[in-house]
């Protein structure tokens, strides 16, 4: 089974713990049997596996989520890296062109494209496992999954089949309604519209040629700025005659608010964090080092990291992204392929951060123009390398680094270190890298 996971968003809406880096498909909230986290984005890639361990499974994203993919998936996904964004269409073709020069899948095989971030069961991934299958047969140039409604939501588009049986054409489609419109929908057997799809991949390069002028997988990568913004929807779905639904019934969830995303948690607090027994429905989401106290809530999300704290009663919750749209302010927290970093203070001219680097990980060997660097090693045990010369680090160990310097470290176990960045113009544009030859 080949699976393309799409994997955008800014985060606005799951703030603090979400930000123009990690989205809320990164945040480790669904605890596992052995006591440890786990994201959305590892999840599924678990349930993936686990209903087909040969399954090739493709992320589409932007740059900026690169880091996070590899940090908590290592090497093992496929990644299909958007240079800016397109919408929908152009970065489903770009992942068709993928699969095609770097994967090496053929044209005549079925290609599932699903959102990386509902909450499912191992049930959702059956039936993708049945849409592949379908498209696999020919019967019809789309296979769309159709959910079925559990109430008349406003949120979604829906479906309308031309029948009751398990897989039928489509009759139409219908925009997000208003509720009573729903009903209607719904009394008519409309499903909801939860952006899961199968094709044959020859049929979509078919089209991705049709409206894009390229020719293969790096030519688009090269063009794809001059590429016209256009969703999926808009440039096959609404066009195309030959359309199947394929239903589903079982748990779907967008866990697109805290809202939402609490109802599908499994304990009442993670992290640091009390309440008393005169709480109701509240949830808390703490980061940060030092304990929350609730006492007498009532249908509250409290939430803690270092971007900042969130109170908030648990509807009103879904209008956050106005007023985090007006926060100007550094990231304060972010993974990298290494490991992580946590700013833990900002002065004009400083920046004290606190990064972990995973086992074997290193940063890349890299300089600064504008700003020199202290290191702190606080525990562990790795190397690092100064304009060429390695030095055997430890706790305790301090390591300086004037502007312009190459640098880099390397971790032996789990390396914890300080860094200090000093100058007149810190940012993250900053930074030049280089090869290293060790």
């Amino acid at each position: 089974m080949n699976i393309v996971l799409l994997s955008g968003g800014s985060g606005k809406r799951l703030w603090p713990l979400s930000n123009d880096i990690r989205s809320k498909q990164f945040i480790k909230i669904f605890r596992q049997d052995d006591g440890s986290y786990e994201s959305m984005v590892q999840k599924m890639y678990r349930q993936i596996k686990k209903i087909d361990k040969d399954a090739t499974v493709t992320i589409a994203t932007s740059k900026t989520q690169v880091s996070s993919i590899h940090n908590q998936l290592n090497e093992e996904v496929g990644i299909s890296v958007e240079p800016c964004r397109r919408d929908t269409f152009p970065a489903i073709a770009l992942s068709a062109e993928y699969l095609k020069d770097v994967m090496h899948v053929g044209l005549d095989e079925a290609v599932v494209v699903c959102p990386v971030d509902p909450y499912v069961n191992d049930d959702y991934f059956e039936a993708l496992y049945v849409l592949s299958a379908q498209a696999d047969k020919g019967e019809a140039n789309l296979v769309l999954m159709g959910i079925e409604p559990t109430y008349p939501s406003e949120k979604y588009g829906y479906i309308i089949p031309d029948d009751g049986a398990a897989t039928s054409f489509v009759k139409s489609f219908k925009e997000k309604p208003t509720e009573d419109v729903a009903k209607e929908y719904i009394k008519e057997g409309a499903l909801w519209n939860g952006g899961v799809f199968a094709f044959k991949l020859g049929y979509l390069i078919e089209k991705a040629h049709e409206l894009f002028d390229y020719t293969d997988y790096e030519d688009m990568f090269d063009r794809y700025e001059t590429m016209p913004k256009i969703s999926f929807d808009y440039a096959v779905v609404e066009k195309e005659p030959r359309i199947q639904v394929q239903r589903f019934n079982g748990e779907w969830k967008d866990l697109g608010t805290w809202n939402t995303l609490t109802e599908a948690m499994s304990e009442k607090v993670i992290g640091k964090g009390v309440m008393n027994d005169k709480c109701e429905n509240v949830h808390i989401v703490n980061e940060m080092d030092v304990p929350i106290l609730a006492m007498g809530l009532k249908d509250v999300v409290i939430s803690a990291s270092p971007e900042g704290i969130l109170v908030s009663d648990k509807e009103q919750s879904s209008q956050i992204k106005s007023y985090v749209d007006e926060f100007h302010q550094q990231i304060m927290f972010a993974e990298k392929s290494w490991g992580d970093y946590k700013v833990i203070d900002v002065e004009s001219n400083s920046m004290t951060v606190k990064a972990t680097l995973n086992p074997g990980q290193a940063m890349n060997y890299h300089s600064h123009n504008n700003r020199d660097e202290v290191w702190v090693v606080i525990s562990g045990k790795g190397k690092t390398i100064v304009d060429g010369m390695e030095q055997n680090v430890k706790a305790g160990d301090v390591i300086t680094m004037s502007a312009g310097c190459r640098h880099t470290v390397i971790a032996e176990t789990e390396l914890k270190l300080i860094e200090v960045q000093l100058g007149e113009a810190i940012n993250a544009e900053d930074k030049q890298k280089f090869e290293l030859e060790l």
